[in-house]
């Protein structure tokens, strides 16, 4: 016999929309299928509603996005307890850029994303309390911050995802293979150019930036 269908008083309710909600559906789509299945029609699908009930807690694609990296930015905790305060801030920028490397299509998309809620701003926060703990004057952290985050999401944007080999050999051989007479400032530091590790370059540019920061003072 067939059965008979069931009447919509016997299903389950749905649970009731909420932007929390949709942001936590959204990070799970994120982390099985990737940032591109990321869309309002993916994840009405996902919640089992239609694309214009989710214009009601989130304007666009882009919103969505940053809310996103705001929820993923939770994930990345304090600062070290030990060192001094320039270790600890290097090691709290290195961990948010470890946590954007995980996510290839986040990374890139971070570039223009502007997220502001809650672990975005624990993150600025912690950031001008270790420059503050160093001395820095108050305006030189403030601009400061903007500079070492954006270091952060652009280094993660470029080393996301799988990178063809065959592109960076084509950069690595131009380098080593510049002529002395037109270039010679490349041919004699092909060497340097191409040396150290993605982790030694990293720090050393965030301990760079620092060292800048500390010292440079923001026009009037």
């Amino acid at each position: 016999m067939t059965a008979s269908p069931r009447s919509r008083r016997e299903r389950p309710a749905k649970p009731a929309l909420s932007r929390e909600g949709i942001v936590a559906a959204a990070v799970a789509i994120l982390r099985a299928e990737g940032l591109r299945k990321v869309t309002m029609r993916r994840l009405a699908q996902e919640l089992d509603t239609g694309p214009a009930s989710l214009y009601v807690y989130v304007r666009n694609t882009d919103e969505l996005h940053a809310a996103v990296l705001d929820e993923l930015l939770g994930t990345v905790g304090s600062a070290p307890a030990a060192g001094t305060w320039r270790e600890r801030l290097e090691g709290l920028l290195t961990a948010c850029t470890a946590m954007l490397l995980e996510y290839p299509g986040l990374a890139r998309s971070a570039l223009t994303a502007r997220p502001s809620g809650p672990h975005y701003l624990r993150l600025v926060e912690n950031l001008l309390a270790l420059l503050q703990e160093g001395g820095v004057p108050r305006a030189q952290a403030a601009w400061g911050v903007d500079l070492l985050l954006q270091h952060a999401t652009a280094t993660a944007a470029e080393h996301a995802g799988e990178e063809p080999l065959g592109d960076w050999q084509a950069v690595e051989r131009a380098l080593r293979e510049a002529p002395a007479d037109t270039h010679p400032h490349i041919a004699a530091g092909a060497d340097e150019l191409l040396s150290g590790t993605p982790e030694a370059r990293l720090s050393w540019a965030f301990r760079t930036l620092i060292n800048g920061i500390e010292r440079t003072a923001v026009p009037d």
